[in-house]
């Protein structure tokens, strides 16, 4: 922000982090994306008001849907286990908190996620020509978003 005082000249690389998954432990991911949270918009005007415009509040927040990438492993199928565990509307919710580390390896900046679970699981594109690493991706919906400065 404009005219606080911070500790370094550059903003922090965005390449080094860390994603640990409650009851699953820490996993390596290539990409995470969705950490974004808004309030809808109540527009309100009352009918005595000398103003003839709406005036607009904050109404429920809304948390959108986290995606994370990861390569795939031998002999690795925790997401898919966590995924399978869907059974009639019930599902296993955990936390998970994903850290923004610095050159040192500690964390900088958190999110954490309250009682997250997977709703979608997309495997690996194959493709006969291709080189590039298998990579898989698994969606989590989430009834909160929390960020801490470490």
């Amino acid at each position: 922000m404009a005219g606080e005082a911070q500790d370094s000249v550059w903003p922090l690389p965005a390449f080094y982090f860390k994603v640990e998954i409650e009851e699953i432990g820490e996993i390596s991911f290539k990409e995470v994306s969705g950490l974004n949270m808004e309030a809808q918009v109540i527009e309100y005007r009352h009918g005595n008001s000398p103003e003839f415009s709406t005036i607009k509040m904050p109404g429920i927040k809304k948390y959108n849907d986290v995606e994370l990438k990861k390569g795939v492993f031998v002999k690795d199928n925790k997401l898919f286990s966590w995924f399978n565990e869907i059974k009639l509307n019930t599902i296993k919710r955990l936390g998970v908190t994903i850290s923004l580390l610095d050159e040192a390896g500690n964390p900088t900046m958190v999110w954490k996620l309250k009682n997250a679970w997977p709703s979608k699981v997309t495997g690996v594109s194959l493709k006969s020509d291709g080189n590039e690493a298998a990579v898989e991706a698994i969606t989590l919906v989430h009834e909160g978003l929390t960020i801490e400065n470490a």
